[in-house]
């Protein structure tokens, strides 16, 4: 009996250490994930936003000096820093909308996932309970899945995510049929980053991938902790 018992608790804690081990990666793999996306900001602004910025700049200086010597070319000039004022506008907002969707917020969680469907070109269902409003982490953590299939579903593809709400818990699916996926393979690392958000938010995520017919992503997450 005492063999047993000492038996017993060997695995316990060989359970502990590995649950501790695993709960450790997790944590390093979110941290990884927050720099990588800071880095993936800061070359976006760089190749968008600030590229146009530098452009007006130029141009500014060029219209300052052409004003009375070449009016026609300053115009010109001036036309051109309009467009390039309007692109910079453009892609901040995109930027902003791909950081956090001001939709998100409150009620507007059916037409924040419509519109990353739209921006993606992906014909897609969104099925969602009428006035639903969830704590922002939630609602980003799914928004995010969502993204990811997107993002795996070529031309020709189409997309469906489902939330339903349970005993105090919030259920999803995301599916992308894999009708002309793109050919770029789906990481690994991405998809663990998924299931680290999840379970971070004590959920709990299913991936599952058949070749030919799409991947389906389905979890639940507590409305309240």
């Amino acid at each position: 009996m005492e063999a047993r018992h000492v038996e017993e608790l060997r695995d316990t804690l060989d359970r502990l250490r590995l649950e501790v081990t695993e709960l450790r990666a997790s944590r390093k793999r979110l941290v990884l994930a927050a720099d990588a996306d800071r880095r993936r900001i800061e070359r976006e602004l760089h190749a968008t936003v600030q590229q146009h910025l530098v452009a007006l700049a130029v141009n500014l200086q060029l219209a300052g000096g052409s004003v009375d010597a070449d009016p026609a070319a300053a115009k010109a000039l001036f036309e051109e820093m309009g467009r390039d004022v309007q692109q910079a506008l453009d892609e901040t907002a995109q930027l902003a909308q791909r950081i956090y969707p001001a939709l998100l917020e409150g009620r507007g969680f059916a037409a924040a996932l419509r519109s990353a469907a739209v921006g993606a070109g992906i014909p897609a269902s969104v099925e969602v309970p009428a006035g639903a409003s969830y704590p922002p982490e939630v609602a980003w953590t799914v928004y995010l899945c969502w993204v990811d299939a997107l993002e795996h579903a070529g031309a020709g593809a189409r997309a469906r995510v489902t939330v339903r709400d349970e005993e105090g818990a919030l259920a999803f699916e995301v599916d992308e049929d894999g009708v002309a996926r793109s050919t770029a393979p789906r990481s690994d690392a991405g998809l663990d980053r998924l299931r680290d958000r999840v379970e971070a938010l004590c959920g709990r995520l299913t991936i599952r991938s058949e070749p030919g017919r799409g991947t389906r992503v389905s979890g639940t997450l507590p409305l309240s902790r």
